[in-house]
């Protein structure tokens, strides 16, 4: 099998366009490539593109390589350009975002509202660079009366763009996408952007002061959540919706459900309710449709695993469960099995509870209620 390629996150990408940059601003000539010492001590290699430079600033651009991870930035071009200007407060390089560089506007991420969406690490690594090549007690160009300090502006001419394929708008970052990176390198096919994005929202949902976050296990049952959370329907329902009796989660009147309560886990069920205990959420929904919801009740963290046959036995196997409402002779999907059995309510609250009792085991302390949202984007159960 072949063996997959790693690549670059735009951190270190910004880095290596603000070196070359920095490189042809000091030495005033062309530089075709930059060295980076990653923050785990890897050295990779960057080539520059678009060149330019002058007595006063210095400008290029690395494309990122994503390798073989499929990173809506992979070929993406990441602008750097370096100027001196005057001191702004204490740090000893000033780092800006540009064109295509989002703006932070809500709390819970690692930078502060107001701020460009470039990461802790990203700047340190662009700092560091900086401050080799241009010292801070360097007088080259600092003849000035006010003390000038090295410049810096990232952009990415197409990031507003690229940026509506991903959930920054929600997370609060605005305008375009983030400089991201803790280890400089992307693993192919990981699921750490996944994961990431989950614990940051996560954050974001606590520091808006959300009462009760809300997993959803894709967009489709994410729609059926916010409408039903935004319907009357939820305080006055014929069926269980509050799980009246039953214990657990209790809405009330007042519950308030802001965009950011609402956080798309996809497949990664563990990790998100795991983070949810770690992080002190107190309140959850977990919605799902009921293959993703039967997964969970079989014990599966990850939801995208596993076979869809051996999760049916298992269900057929469930002793509290009539048969009678199985069809598994004919069904050959969860979703075969639910249509045929025409939404039968034994075997959805079955299922239902089962998967809330593992999705408690992951989260210890936590209330927690689920909604299964029906192939037609109805409501089958809350609970």
């Amino acid at each position: 099998m072949k063996r997959l390629r790693s690549g670059y996150t735009t951190g270190a990408c910004a880095t290596a366009a603000a070196k070359g940059a920095a490189l042809m601003l000091r030495e005033q000539r062309l530089i075709g490539a930059v060295e980076l010492t990653l923050p785990r001590g890897e050295t990779a290699h960057f080539p520059l593109q678009g060149q330019v430079f002058s007595a006063t600033e210095a400008a290029c651009f690395v494309v990122k390589d994503a390798g073989d991870d499929p990173d809506i930035t992979n070929g993406a071009k990441i602008h750097a350009s370096v100027f001196f200007g005057p001191a702004e407060g204490a740090v000893p390089v000033t780092i800006f975002g540009g064109v295509g560089i989002g703006r932070v506007t809500k709390p819970g991420l690692a930078v502060a509202p107001g701020e460009w969406a470039i990461n802790p690490v990203p700047r340190r690594m662009i700092t560091d660079e900086l401050l080799t090549i241009f010292p801070p007690h360097a007088s080259r160009l600092t003849s000035h009366a006010l003390p000038i300090i090295p410049h810096v502006t990232i952009s990415i001419p197409n990031g507003e763009l690229l940026a509506k394929k991903t959930l920054n708008a929600r997370l609060g970052i605005i305008g375009g996408l983030s400089i991201l990176g803790t280890t400089g390198i992307v693993r192919p096919i990981s699921a750490q952007a996944w994961t990431d994005t989950i614990d940051a929202a996560i954050d974001v949902a606590l520091a808006c002061g959300c009462e009760a976050v809300v997993l959803s296990t894709g967009r489709t049952s994410e729609l059926v959540v916010q409408r039903f959370l935004s319907s009357p329907l939820i305080q006055n329902a014929p069926f269980p919706l509050l799980g009246e009796g039953q214990g657990g989660l209790e809405l009330s009147e007042n519950t308030a459900f802001p965009e950011e309560a609402f956080v798309m886990m996809g497949d990664h069920v563990g990790h998100a309710l795991r983070s949810c205990a770690r992080k002190g959420v107190t309140r959850l929904i977990l919605a799902g449709q009921f293959a993703k919801l039967l997964k969970i009740a079989c014990g599966h963290e990850q939801t995208h695993v596993s076979s869809s046959e051996l999760d049916l036995t298992t269900l057929a196997g469930w002793q509290e469960l009539e048969t009678s409402v199985l069809p598994l002779k004919t069904a050959v999907t969860a979703r075969g099995v639910l249509e045929a059995s025409g939404n039968d309510q034994e075997l959805i609250s079955i299922v239902c509870k089962r998967a809330q009792r593992f999705a408690s085991a992951l989260a210890p302390g936590v209330e927690l209620k689920v909604l299964l949202a029906g192939y037609g984007g109805e409501v089958l159960y809350f609970a």
